[in-house]
């Protein structure tokens, strides 16, 4: 019985600390990010609604696992755990596929036999049964954690419904790369990127037409400092360009970086002290290579 207290224990933890995580990582991106500036706060509460009944979702079905392996005599906690990790589609197939006969205890010997089974495999004493009984152990049980799980997909699905027709309407959404609010992008990008000790390196192997990147440097002493960016495009079609942004506020200034024969010093003396939107709008160039930093 402690054994089994225990184990309960361990995977109401194991499962606390999880939802914990994700929503630990959300709030991080939130603070890292600048919050959600220039996007309407629907769009993160239907993402986080969403998360939160898909966790619901994945909970119940493991709690349906735990108690169907407790009937089976398999070790519930595993596979409880693998329902809720793995994905409840995913970790349900995975269960379906391995799980054991629904058994029963031999009144002689207490040996675990199958419900079906006419004799004890262990002391042979025929086993009587009623017809009932076995339906009842042989049916579905705790309808109400199944239930409970396909009414929390429901929800979930409405809402990443609701997060992809209205992201697609681009309503509450911010795409103005001269707006000094943060630009939030519709499109794809394959790219990497770092920054560290104010130096931002971008590969961009390819994106959306329009894509925008983009990364808040601060100013110091505007009077004396300078933007530095050393820009290189593998892949230039016909018509394409890369430009690069500078905002802060109503100061909006930008130049055609995507055929620089040598890189860019740009004076920061138009702008003031404090933080100001470095933006790269990505119009049909690909692998490009850029290094930008103020100095």
């Amino acid at each position: 019985m402690n054994y089994v207290k225990k184990n309960k224990f361990v995977l109401y933890i194991g499962i606390l600390a999880i939802i914990m995580l994700i929503f630990l990582r959300f709030g991080l991106y939130f603070i890292k990010s600048d919050g959600f500036n220039g996007l309407s706060m629907l769009y993160p509460a239907m993402i986080l609604c969403s998360i939160f009944f898909a966790l619901c979702t994945s909970t119940f079905f493991a709690a349906w696992v735990y108690q169907d392996c407790k009937r089976r005599g398999d070790d519930p906690v595993v596979w409880a755990v693998v329902v809720f990790a793995v994905s409840p589609f995913i970790g349900l197939l995975i269960y379906f596929l391995r799980r054991s006969e629904v058994k029963t205890v031999c009144p002689a010997c207490g040996h675990r036999i199958s419900v079906t089974a006419n004799y004890c495999e262990a002391c042979g004493t025929k086993i009587e049964k009623e017809e009932d009984q076995m339906m009842a152990k042989q049916g579905t049980h705790h309808l109400t954690f199944i239930l409970c799980s396909i009414v929390s997909m429901a929800l979930m699905l409405v809402c990443l419904t609701g997060f992809i027709v209205s992201a697609a309407s681009g309503s509450g959404i911010n795409t103005d790369v001269a707006s000094g609010d943060r630009v939030w992008n519709m499109g794809v990008i394959l790219d990497y990127g770092t920054y560290r000790n104010g130096v931002w390196k971008l590969h961009v192997k390819s994106a959306s037409d329009g894509f925008v990147k983009e990364k808040r440097m601060t100013v110091t002493d505007a009077d004396t400092q300078t933007l530095y960016a050393d820009i290189s495009c593998g892949t230039v079609p016909e018509g394409a360009t890369l430009i690069l942004w500078l905002v802060q506020e109503d100061v909006v200034k930008s130049v055609d970086v995507t055929n620089l024969s040598e890189p860019l010093a740009y004076p920061l003396n138009e702008f003031e002290n404090g933080k100001v939107h470095v933006r790269l709008q990505i119009n049909g160039v690909e692998d490009t290579d850029s290094e930008i930093y103020i100095q």
